[in-house]
């Protein structure tokens, strides 16, 4: 019987103790931190052994195979141990991939992932198709292999994602954009981080699909080193193509897979506003058209998509100042895309932990839309100086209720405030929903 240990008792991980288990392997279970009650109750109904608050080496390192959280870096000291053992290190999304022979849609890309991806299910969900959520998004595909039989996954795959899968191949594969995050795990090379994005096409053949942006520059220089198997639909909002996805200057869509029968809607009929979420809707557009699905039904779906808590989200317009939560904003690109989309002034709530972040990308935006910032983190010396002289404001807030208060205080009728941190959230919150979570509590507390 083969062992396979698990490094992460999250979502990910404890789906795939439970398809291991199913599927006759011998399963440990190993988190440096603390499980959740409803996962140890899944672990104990299913007969899994497991450990939490370490990692016990020598439970570990006897394992034929080992499934890590995405959340571990590759050059941990244990990883490292595992790999000198010759013990493959795969994701979750790998070895969930052996066992379903559904199609699966894999969605990347700096910025969008989620929205994109959650689109392209709605779509398909729409369109009759018996369809699963996962990845980075919804339950983890693992479980949904052990318990379901879908034909279709739409899967948001991130880098760290990738970088552990080596068989598994994307049917459709969807790259949004390339912008420089967490740099760090990846020596601080963009070169490196856009090669992981790439692996989205490994194994891909002629029968496959490769949708892209071909206005991301990222993208247009790194595909010129891949040999690129599957076919082609680009996107762009800039130039006219033959097949993919363009932006005619009405402002006219048009979407085309196969040079006949084109999709032609308006960029006013789609749900999502801004020059990103075009990029979105392209992208979900053909993807509808790939899978065959009605032009009517793609038209519809792309016009009724609600976007997801804590993306752009309205909270609500008190005495005439609306608030925004865009709490999932945890990179300077992603606060660049909010600020993109604004019509009114912007008061923005900014700060975070900071993830090596260069704020230099948002200066004309801030020039141009932002009236003040609110500095919400523990340590804000850097967002200070980045546009200490951009704005007449700049002030500190030590929790969201204060932040919420503060823009309440400055903001006149017509303003917006803009809760989008351009940063991770660990230093005052859990996590970017818990953000937002008291971010809306304190603006519906007004």
């Amino acid at each position: 019987m083969k062992r396979l240990v698990i490094l992460g008792g999250g979502e990910s991980g404890v789906g795939t103790a439970v398809l291991a288990q199913k599927k006759g392997f011998e399963v440990f279970l190993s988190d440096k931190g603390k499980l959740k009650d409803k996962y140890k109750d899944v672990l104990s109904k299913y007969g899994i052994r497991w450990e939490e608050e370490k990692h016990s080496e020598d439970l570990i390192l006897n394992a034929d195979e080992v499934v890590k959280s995405p959340g571990i870096p590759d050059n941990a000291d244990l990883i490292n141990a595992l790999h000198k053992k010759g013990i493959s290190v795969i994701s979750e999304i790998e070895f969930a991939g052996r066992y379903t022979n559904a199609k699966k849609i894999c969605i990347t890309g700096s910025n969008g992932k989620t929205t994109t991806t959650l689109l392209i299910y709605h779509m398909m969900q729409k369109a009759g198709l018996n369809v699963g959520l996962g990845g980075n998004v919804g339950k983890s595909f693992a479980m949904q292999v052990a318990e379901n039989d879908f034909d279709f996954y739409v899967l948001e795959l991130s880098s760290f994602q990738l970088d552990g899968m080596f068989e598994f191949k994307a049917d459709i594969a969807i790259l949004l954009n390339i912008t420089p995050d967490h740099l760090d795990r990846y020596d601080y090379k963009l070169e490196n981080y856009a090669d992981s994005k790439f692996r989205i096409i490994q194994n891909q053949t002629e029968l496959d699909s490769f949708i892209y942006c071909i206005d991301d520059e990222v993208t247009m220089k790194t595909i010129t080193t891949k040999n690129i198997k599957a076919n082609k639909y680009p996107f762009s909002i800039k130039q006219e193509l033959e097949i993919g996805a363009y932006l005619k200057e009405n402002n006219q869509l048009i979407i085309n897979t196969n040079n006949t029968n084109p999709l032609f809607m308006t960029i006013q009929e789609l749900a999502l506003q801004g020059k990103h979420n075009i990029y979105n809707s392209m992208a979900a557009g053909v993807t509808g058209k790939l899978v065959e699905i009605r032009k009517e039904s793609i038209r519809e779906s792309l016009s009724d998509f609600h976007n997801i808590d804590h993306r752009l989200e309205l909270v609500g317009n008190v005495h005439g100042i609306e608030f925004i939560n865009d709490s999932k904003a945890t990179n300077v690109n992603s606060t660049w895309y909010a600020l993109e989309s604004m019509n009114n002034p912007v008061i923005l709530i900014l700060g975070g932990v900071d993830k090596g972040n260069d704020y230099s990308m948002l200066t004309d935006l801030v020039k141009s839309k932002v009236k003040a910032i609110i500095c919400l983190g523990t340590d804000n010396k850097k967002i200070i100086k980045a546009f200490n002289g951009l704005v007449d404001t700049i002030l500190e807030a030590k929790s969201a209720k204060e932040a919420v208060a503060q823009s309440y205080k400055i903001g006149k009728k017509g303003d917006t405030v803009l809760l989008s941190p351009a940063c991770a959230s660990f230093d005052m919150f859990e996590n970017y929903e818990d953000r937002g979570t008291q971010f809306k509590q304190a603006v519906r507390a007004l």
